[in-house]
């Protein structure tokens, strides 16, 4: 996250399109590294019947992000600018000869360098070295994470190389793919399927383009509370996939009605994030350490390669069409595929039961 927030700041000095390529290149490989890490973390942290509360309050920083980011954004934006506002010519000057776009970038970067600095020096890797637990704590915390790990090892124990060709690995990444192709569909083409069915102003965009993740925040706190307290996983990622995708197949029908229209695709992007508490604690369920770590980061990297293709065909598809009409089916069926891959997918019984006879504190 240190190179990731570097590189982030950086992007605010870019002066060519090869410039801004390679550098958000390599802004994606820092964060394809990071994720792969916490998830792993927590497992360091949290016994299993807890793993996806505690992933679920990890995913919310993303839809809070998303909240404060258009709002900081936009008081921003006007550095450097000059404006006519009812006639009348107002100059924002710039601020030490930076425009508001490129402070956006280096506000965006800097917090990810300070916090990924104090992370080294607060956050332990293991329970045994807080000093915020009593010894009992940390004997009670090892010796449960101790024996899950050893129970699983015996049971499930892979090479990096075997898992990263694991069917059950390939599948989740297969899936996850097909989420994220709906979901930065949404992402992206939100405020343009706003715009062009109901003709707003950008600030009133910009409100509505929030209310998204309020609910997001609801729902993947919900599905971690609901997926550890009935000890199930993957129905609790695959039932809020289909939710989302029968609001996107909806959203069409809702043109003309814009509170209609602003509920579905809350439900929707509700839909396509609530479900990551429960499918990022599947891979813990069968892997351990740097199988763990690789294959969630094969996992990851396939899955984002969707950050393309959904926004590509929405706007490929409008642009042939003039309607957004067939681009939001085929995100809805994307996601659909994703949420059978899920349902069906066989864990040993021994892997499910241990989630619902491991009750020790």
């Amino acid at each position: 996250m240190v190179t990731w927030g570097i590189l982030a700041a950086a992007t605010a000095f870019v002066t060519t399109p090869m410039q801004f390529y390679i550098v958000r290149f390599f802004l994606g490989l820092a964060e394809a590294g990071f994720f792969p890490g916490v998830i792993v973390y927590l497992t360091h942290w949290f016994p299993k019947k807890d793993r996806a509360r505690a992933l679920a309050l990890f995913l919310v920083a993303s839809p809070i992000a998303m909240i404060i980011g258009p709002i900081v954004s936009r008081a921003m934006i006007n550095i450097g600018t000059t404006q006519i506002v009812d006639g009348i010519e107002i100059v924002y000057p710039a601020i030490l000869g930076l425009h508001g776009w490129q402070w956006i970038y280096i506000l965006w970067g800097l917090p990810a360098v300070i916090i990924g600095i104090l992370v080294l020096f607060i956050l332990p890797d293991h329970p045994k070295y807080a000093n915020w637990l009593t010894n009992d704590e940390k004997e009670s915390l090892e010796d449960v994470l101790r024996t899950e790990k050893e129970q699983q090892q015996k049971k499930h124990h892979m090479t990096v190389g075997a898992a990263l060709r694991n069917p059950k690995v390939l599948l989740l990444a297969l899936a996850y793919f097909g989420i994220v192709t709906a979901n930065y569909g949404i992402e992206i083409f939100l405020p343009t399927i706003i715009e062009k069915w109901y003709d707003l102003r950008i600030d009133q965009i910009a409100l509505l383009v929030v209310l998204p993740s309020i609910l997001v925040i609801v729902g993947q706190l919900s599905v971690g509370w609901s997926s550890d307290r009935f000890k199930e996983r993957r129905w609790h990622a695959s039932i809020p996939v289909v939710i989302g995708a029968i609001a996107l197949i909806l959203s069409p029908l809702t043109q003309g009605n814009l509170t209609l229209t602003v509920i579905c695709f809350m439900v929707a992007a509700t839909g396509m994030k609530s479900y990551m508490p429960a499918f990022w604690a599947l891979p813990s369920m069968f892997l351990t350490s740097a199988a763990a770590a690789g294959s969630v980061g094969l996992i990851n990297s396939v899955g984002n390669l969707g950050g393309f293709l959904g926004p590509y065909v929405l706007g490929s598809i409008e642009k042939a069409t003039g309607s957004f009409q067939w681009g939001l089916y085929f995100i809805a069926a994307t996601s659909i595929i994703s949420a059978v891959i899920i349902a069906s997918m066989k864990f040993q019984t021994s892997e499910e039961a241990n989630l619902k006879v491991d009750e020790r504190p």
